[in-house]
This record gives structure tokens, sequence and C-alpha cells, in this order.
């Protein structure tokens, strides 16, 4: 699926997935994941080679981490709708027994899920695991890894990141959102992660920048650049902007929506701003 027109349409459906999911389970987290669309839509529609039969020692495929956890609809509407599995279980949302918990979890056995994840700090070192073991392997595909911006004030990623630049790491590409919210308020106000691409540079990494999150012809542009930067002795940030609740106008840059629920009335709003597309509702 690479149709240009078609991946925009299905990232309007993705977004109508996520409210209508938070919404049902009366829990979870709609700002980032409304604002990670594209990056997702890109990826497991023109950038990564994966399958969804799901091959759980992923050899031979590219393989993705998700870091910030939390925003587990984004991705799990973005399986189903890759066909991982069928898009009817996004109504299960974080109900008991289901396999859709809150933060992404292995025991239930999704496919397309290969770590628990949303302890946050931990997936940049999960993935560069990865990376290495592909590596070891004499596999050539590549190993992507989604981490927050609030994410950053974790000590763990930072441990990683000095890691994969001396181990020389080139077999990875990371990605921080920095949609400038977290859930007690704005990063800079919480704490201050300062200049990332700075930082990165000066552990060893190649950054590249992705200006605009929300446009997906720029993601995918971005992506396929940070491609280009792969194997060459560095790991590869990619440093993207978002905005937080993107698509959901009363949602969109406010830390508010990091992690509550819209009501009936909110929920109405927020379709009406996604109209309904050919891949129909869940």
């Amino acid at each position: 699926m690479s149709d240009l027109t078609t991946l925009k349409t299905l990232a309007r459906q993705i977004r109508r997935d996520i409210v209508r999911m938070v919404h049902g389970a009366q829990s979870g987290h709609p700002g980032g994941s409304l604002g990670c669309t594209e990056y997702f839509v890109a990826l497991y529609g023109c950038i990564m080679k994966h399958d969804p039969k799901f091959n759980p020692d992923g050899i031979g495929e590219d393989l993705f981490f998700l870091s910030n956890g939390h925003i587990s609809p984004v991705w799990y509407s973005t399986l189903a709708r890759f066909g991982y599995f069928d898009v009817k279980e996004l109504a299960t949302f974080r109900k008991i027994n289901s396999r859709l918990q809150g933060h992404p979890a292995t025991e239930e056995g999704l496919p397309g899920i290969r770590v628990a994840s949303g302890s946050l700090g931990q997936g940049l070192s999960v993935a560069i695991g990865a990376a290495q073991t592909k590596k070891l392997n004499g596999d050539p595909c590549l190993v992507y890894v989604l981490m927050g911006d609030g994410e950053q004030q974790e000590g763990q990623i930072w441990e990683a990141a000095m890691y994969a630049a001396h181990h020389k790491v080139d077999n990875l590409i990371a990605t921080v959102d920095l949609n400038g919210q977290q859930i007690d308020g704005p990063v800079s106000k919480v704490m201050n992660i300062g200049d990332l691409g700075a930082k990165y540079t000066a552990f060893g990494w190649e950054v590249t920048h992705c200006h605009n999150g929300n446009d997906l012809e720029e993601v995918i542009a971005a992506l396929q650049h940070a491609q280009t930067l792969t194997g060459k002795g560095k790991p590869v940030m990619m440093l993207m902007r978002t905005q937080m609740g993107y698509g959901v106008d009363f949602m969109m840059n406010s830390h508010k929506w990091h992690g509550i629920a819209p009501n009936d009335e909110q929920l109405a709003r927020a379709l009406a701003q996604l109209p309904p597309t050919e891949f129909g509702d869940y």
C-alpha cells in the first residue's frame, strides 16, 4: 500500500479508530497517538519491509519498537489496518482479557508486538539489541524505534545513546516525537531537554530532521533520507516535530489530551472533523 492518496485516507481512518477506541474504553492516550499517525502510516505503508504473517524472529524484515508505549492506540490501529489482526478486535481496547492492553504487551500474543513497552526510557536499548542481533545474523534489514520528547528526560536513553555510537550500531533509525508536551505540561517547563540535535550529535549519532511530522509526504521523504544515512558507522536519529492531537482541533497542542478520553459530545465533535473513509469503522 504505497499510493499517497490511499495512505492519506488511511491516516484519517486511523485517527477515527484512535478517538473511538479511547472513547470506548474511557481510558487511554489520544494526543500523542493522533500526532504520530503520519509516522506510522509512512513506516508501515511504504518504508519498512514487514510481513503481517509475523515471523517472531524477525529475520529478513525490518523491525519496529514503540518505546513510548502509551500511544498504543495508533500502533494497534495501524497493525490492524495492515492485516496483522482483524480490525474488529480494536473494539476490545483496554478491556479485561483483551490482547490490546493500554501499553503493548507480549503475554497475549498480539502479532506485530515483540516486546512489552511503556516503561519510558527502555525502548531505545531494546532496539539497539535487536539491531546488533541483525548484524550478528548477517541480516541487512533495519530496526526502527519511536520515542517521546518527554522520554528524553530518562537517564537510560543517554546510556543507550552512548552505547549505540560506541558500537557503531548503524542499522538503527531512531525517531523522537517532538510535540513539546508531556503528561504534566509542556516539556520545556517540566524539564527542558534543550537542543536534542546537538546532544545526539555530541553523543556520536547522525542527526536528521522532519520539520512537519503531520505532513505525510514530508515524513516519507525524511525516513527515506534517514535510510540513506545507515551503514556508515553511526546510529541515525530523526527529530520529528508534530502537533499533539493533530486532526482534532480541540485536542491540538495541549498536554491535557495526553492521557484522557473524550466524552460522547467530544467524540462526536472529533469524528465530525474526521469524515468516514472507504476503509470503514471497526
